[in-house]
């Protein structure tokens, strides 16, 4: 009984937003459809439509410069003052945003040699050719191992001798070593 009285309050959860979005929506559609249908005739008394939607849009815009903004500004201040959640807080944010922000960490997998006369490779992703700004040069790349099972790796600096690009996406290549080689890749 008690595990219905739970998944009834987490079913409410996720029902009752949709449900006030969907009622809103139609609302305002019949609302605006109303004030504006009734000078409109054939196709464009579906005008209301895009106009609701041009207005969701600026309520939007409104919602993240007044009210998004602000927040995430006394956010950054918040961090500022603990360097430690900082540090974390961006690392993790990078990382995200190279699966599914514009810049892409993740595009070029490789395989590795991480000595000169071993037989042994490693997978992994080259994430910054150009190392000027940590005042290492002569042709060295970093290379993101990933580890298997986890949602960590190594970064290693690497010879671009030592280097062989994978002709493969990166998102199979990254389920192949999360999956610890068991994830199938088709030809």
């Amino acid at each position: 009984m008690k595990n219905l009285k739970q998944y009834f309050l987490k079913g409410l959860l996720y029902v009752v937003p949709m449900a006030v979005t969907f009622w809103v929506l139609i609302k305002g559609y019949k609302e605006l459809n109303g004030i504006i249908g009734e000078h409109l005739t054939g196709n464009w008394q579906y005008v209301g439509i895009l106009i609701l939607i041009a207005l969701i849009i600026f309520i939007g815009f409104l919602g993240s410069s007044i009210i998004a903004s602000p927040i995430n500004s006394f956010f950054q201040r918040l961090l500022k003052k603990a360097p430690l959640l900082e540090t974390i807080y961006t690392s993790v944010k990078d990382l995200t945003g190279t699966f599914v922000g514009k810049k892409k960490g993740f595009e070029q997998a490789v395989l590795i040699k991480l000595y000169e006369n071993s037989t042994i490779e490693r997978i992994g992703f080259i994430t910054n050719e150009d190392l000027n700004s940590l005042d290492i040069k002569g042709g060295k790349i970093l290379v993101y191992v990933p580890h298997s099972y986890a949602f960590s790796g190594q970064l290693f600096v690497v010879e671009r001798s030592y280097i062989t690009p994978i002709d493969r996406s990166s998102s199979e290549i990254m389920k192949l070593i999360v999956s610890g080689g068991i994830t199938e890749i088709e030809k």
